[in-house]
């Protein structure tokens, strides 16, 4: 089952992405803040990261490059509202590596977490 950790500041998303990815079979933690996402990143693995860009003490680009260090296997996917982030991101992304703009729907969520994990 693949396993995902959500780091989310945004409590209302929080509560319903893992829900939702529950019930598309995936297993799920989240995290409220960029710091505890990488405190759960050293004591356990993931098949994918999906985190928010911009949030408080870690924002996401940061995260991103220090979980592609604890953990090289690991797909990360990065979520933003913010167009300029959007930008900045698409300039560093690597091989496994994407990123989704809110709003988005679950079903490509979805599509995007199993485009990751696929075989290249």
């Amino acid at each position: 089952m693949t396993r995902i950790l959500i780091a989310e500041d945004d409590d209302a998303l929080r509560r319903y992405l893992p829900l939702q990815l529950v019930r598309a079979g995936r297993a799920v933690e989240d995290a409220a803040n960029g710091g505890l996402a990488l405190e759960i990143l050293e004591r356990e693995a993931f098949d994918v990261l999906l985190t928010d860009v911009v949030m408080p003490e870690v924002d996401g680009i940061a995260r991103a490059r220090r979980a592609a260090v604890i953990n090289p296997m690991m797909c990360i996917l990065l979520i933003t509202g913010f167009a300029a982030a959007a930008l900045q991101v698409n300039q560093m992304l690597a091989l496994r590596m994407r990123l989704l703009s809110k709003p988005f729907h679950l079903r490509r969520l979805v599509e995007e977490i199993d485009g990751l994990l696929a075989p290249p």
